[in-house]
């Protein structure tokens, strides 16, 4: 029989635990048993246990003394107190040392055995069955991407392929993450041809309520017309994956109810976030905003710069002429400190609108940082890295506020990120934009199957200047290059993060409506 794990029993009455220790060897424990609190500690250092077995009423060392004595040669080893004593300030102490279980004698061999197994086994059984369940898992989404007709039912396939991501983010097995990773490649490549069959009817269909441009109106606007205040919240290029890995801990803060919606093409900031804000598809808003064109015209930095105003104006368009808005752009940690800090200011607004640059930063920074890219190496790191920044950083300090007030809040992203593989060659002219995943300019051209071409921009709600005027946007996980560059810049961006294409990560983003647990 395989051996399961080797466990120190600490009991001045072992003798009287016969029966235990042999019912525990029969499901294939190793134990050594000692009964008193110097002799565990000697072998604790001459040994590498895998748990410890304890009681607390002993002659000479007690049991908490014991236990100290155990975890400052070995911090992480798991105990389990076993003793006659019910007073809580045992309990209590032995919880504050960090105990992993504690049971009252008298006990039967079932009830240890339980326990040893939950502590030993629990991660080899939670990684078997999520395994077996996602090899089940795998059949049905492969049969369900040949038949999805809808938005719905591709956001409902894509929170299944991320919620996989994320359980096997602590698993082992290489060989299931590379299933995992071919599979979401095939969803992409299925979700790129709904796009491009599709995309052109969504944004002229006026019924369509879960594109970018709806979405204040959809999440934000209801609380207004209900009275209540709203803090409007834009996370720059967070992905889907990135906001289910933090749900855990708003949940933790606030009621939170998840909805969606679909970035706009090009998946970039210039055009999503700019419809968050505006309310306003990109042609739409470069004509009722002159100088937007300008700046679209001349290729210019800052395509976000007006945000204020097209929040302000879209909030009076919607019949809230007499709201107080506070607008605030973070981009760098001291500018997010000093937000923090001052929060409490900002609480007599009805409507406080964030946008915060970390995670695109981040993204964008991975590709051109050494460290970084040992950080982020993947989606698990990436995940990992905005998990932490969340609950540590200054925004984490913003949270624990507004959960505390009266404000009702909506979090979310403009559009996402993917992780790029694939170089395309494009021809472009000198004045063609600079994107790694989209480009517009007169004239565009690529043969490569993995590109969509928009030849009229006009009837998807997009700029059109001029004659051959036109985009391409990167399908799956492909990368523009310039042919007289490619060399140089295929190095910086292979596997890197990019947006403005098309690809689930990029297109699809949550939309999270949390209201404070008190209220």
């Amino acid at each position: 029989m395989e051996q399961k794990g080797h466990i120190i029993w600490i009991d001045d009455e072992i003798h009287h635990l016969k029966p235990h220790i042999l019912f525990l060897e029969d499901k294939g424990y190793k134990i050594t048993t000692v009964t008193n609190g110097s002799d565990a500690n000697i072998l604790n250092q001459e040994n590498r246990f895998d748990l410890a077995l304890l009681d607390q009423n002993m002659p000479g060392i007690d049991g908490i003394d014991t236990l100290k004595k155990i975890k400052s040669h070995r911090q992480t080893i798991p105990v389990i107190m076993i003793t006659k004593s019910e007073d809580e300030w045992l309990m209590d102490e032995a919880i504050s040392q960090q105990i992993d279980q504690f049971l009252i004698k008298p006990v039967s061999p079932n009830q240890i055995y339980m326990a040893c197994k939950q502590i030993l086994e629990k991660n080899k059984i939670i990684e078997e069955k999520t395994t077996s369940e996602y090899l089940q898992d795998f059949q049905r989404i492969n049969q369900d991407i040949n038949f999805i007709k809808s938005l719905d039912e591709w956001w409902k396939l894509f929170l299944s392929l991320i919620n996989w991501q994320i359980k096997f983010d602590n698993q082992v097995d290489s060989n299931l993450h590379n299933i995992l990773i071919d599979q979401t490649n095939e969803c992409n490549k299925q979700f790129s041809k709904y796009v491009e069959d599709n995309y052109e009817t969504l944004v002229n269909d006026n019924k369509s309520p879960i594109l970018s441009p709806s979405v204040f109106k959809n999440h934000a606007q209801p609380s207004l017309d209900d009275g209540k205040k709203v803090c409007f919240i834009v996370i720059d290029c967070m992905r889907c994956d990135q906001f289910l890995s933090i749900y855990p801990y708003l949940e933790s803060l606030f009621q939170v109810e998840m909805y969606y919606h679909l970035s706009l093409l090009p998946s970039a900031t210039s055009f999503s976030r700019n419809a968050i804000f505006s309310g306003l598809f990109p042609d739409q808003m470069l004509k009722k905003y002159p100088k937007q064109k300008d700046s679209f015209l001349h290729n210019e930095n800052g395509l976000n710069k007006y945000e204020e105003e097209y929040l302000n104006d879209q909030i009076k368009r919607l019949g809230n002429n007499d709201k107080k808005v506070h607008y605030h752009k973070i981009w760098a940690l001291e500018e997010g400190k000093r937000f923090s800090k001052k929060i409490n200011n900002y609480l007599e607004k009805d409507v406080i609108a964030l946008v915060i640059n970390f995670v695109d930063m981040l993204a964008h920074d991975s590709s051109k940082m050494d460290v970084l890219k040992e950080l982020i190496p993947d989606e698990s790191g990436y995940r990992k890295t905005v998990r932490s920044w969340v609950k540590n950083s200054w925004f984490n300090d913003v949270l624990k506020v507004l959960s505390q007030s009266n404000f009702d809040v909506v979090i979310t992203s403009d559009h996402g990120s993917i992780k790029v593989n694939k170089e395309i060659l494009v021809s472009a002219d000198k004045d063609a934009s600079d994107g790694v995943r989209y480009k517009y300019g007169r004239n565009l051209n690529s043969k490569n199957k993995n590109v969509m071409k928009i030849n009229n921009p006009e009837n998807y709600k997009l700029p059109s200047f001029g004659p051959q005027f036109n985009y391409l946007l990167a399908k799956n996980d492909s990368y523009f290059l310039y042919p007289n560059a490619a060399n140089r810049y295929k190095n910086k961006l292979q596997n890197s993060f990019q947006h403005g294409g098309i690809s689930l990560e990029e297109m699809l983003i949550p939309v999270l409506k949390m209201k404070g647990i008190s209220k």
